[in-house]
């Protein structure tokens, strides 16, 4: 690698909107984020996208007429 053309790379705190806060290395110093793992609809465990399949599923049958 040649010297002197990279970025340094150092500790960085990437804060979530949510108040949850995470230590991993980047080149930037602080990272500010909207959605993390623990806010995450997927990840947090919430019925919402659950909700959203089913109602795909009853449109395809409406549509096609599979009830």
């Amino acid at each position: 690698m040649k010297k002197g053309i990279h970025p340094e790379y150092q500790n960085c705190v990437v804060k979530c909107a949510c108040g949850n806060t995470i230590e991993t290395r980047s080149t930037k110093p602080e990272i500010r984020i909207e959605v993390c793992s623990k806010c995450h609809p997927f990840y947090a465990g919430t019925k919402q996208l659950l909700t959203e399949k089913g109602g795909r599923v009853e449109r395809f049958k409406k549509k096609y007429g599979l009830q």
